[in-house]
């Protein structure tokens, strides 16, 4: 059943991501914990697909969504103790690549400088772990038996979304300026066309110009 044109239950799809531990892994198959929400609630995805929560985690969305309680589906990973991202300094090469990957910027750092975890921000989703060229990051667990909802309380995960909404606003703002830098320049080449250039290879360019204007134009209205 094709359910993308089915209306939105907005107060449904806010308690389910409430309900959600908010580390924005993607173990779940879905971008982050908030599409994951929305997914559930056009029933276009289980409840069971979120290791991070674990079986408390489920069991709230069973509750939520009024459906029988499922195990966890392991193909997604397995609950266990929360872990913490820990660099090497020794072997980190500073090529920010883990930077770019974290979505609450927990780590700071400079191109070719030593990279740190922020220890309060890290939500042990392991994105970091896969761009590292020299495999400098290990996530550590920091919980022994507690694991799920039971290693991860309701305010870390208020404060763990709070700081991804940030990281989705700073990333959207860069775009944007990059974006406006681009259509500047390409207006500037436009302008700088030599009026006694072939005329057929000057109309080329400008409509090469053009269309790429006319794209930054778009992603700034999408933004």
């Amino acid at each position: 059943m094709n359910t993308s044109n089915l209306p939105i239950d907005n107060a449904l799809l806010t308690e389910l991501d409430n309900a959600l531990p908010q580390t924005q892994c993607t173990k779940c198959g879905y971008p982050d914990c908030h599409a994951y929400a929305k997914a559930m609630s056009l029933n276009e995805a289980l409840y069971n697909r979120c290791p991070p929560g674990g079986a408390e985690g489920i069991a709230r969305l069973a509750k939520i969504l009024n459906q029988p309680l499922l195990p966890l589906d392991e193909t997604h990973g397995i609950e266990r103790p929360r872990p913490l991202a820990v660099i090497d300094e020794k072997q980190c090469i500073g090529c920010t690549l883990c930077i770019k990957a974290c979505p609450v910027d927990a780590i700071i750092g400079a191109p070719k400088k030593l990279h740190f975890i922020i220890k309060e921000r890290c939500t042990g989703c392991d994105l970091c772990v896969a761009p590292c060229p020299v495999d400098c990051i290990d996530m550590v667990p920091v919980t022994e038996q507690q694991t799920g909802w039971k290693a991860w309380s309701v305010e870390q995960a208020d404060f763990a979304k709070k700081n991804y909404q940030a990281h989705q606003t700073r990333q959207a703002r860069e775009e944007r300026d990059l974006l406006i830098r681009q259509s500047n320049k390409a207006a500037q080449k436009l302008a700088a066309l030599p009026s006694e250039q072939d005329a057929t290879e000057k109309a080329r360019k400008k409509a090469i110009i053009e269309a790429a204007m006319a794209r930054a134009k778009q992603k700034l209205s999408e933004s």
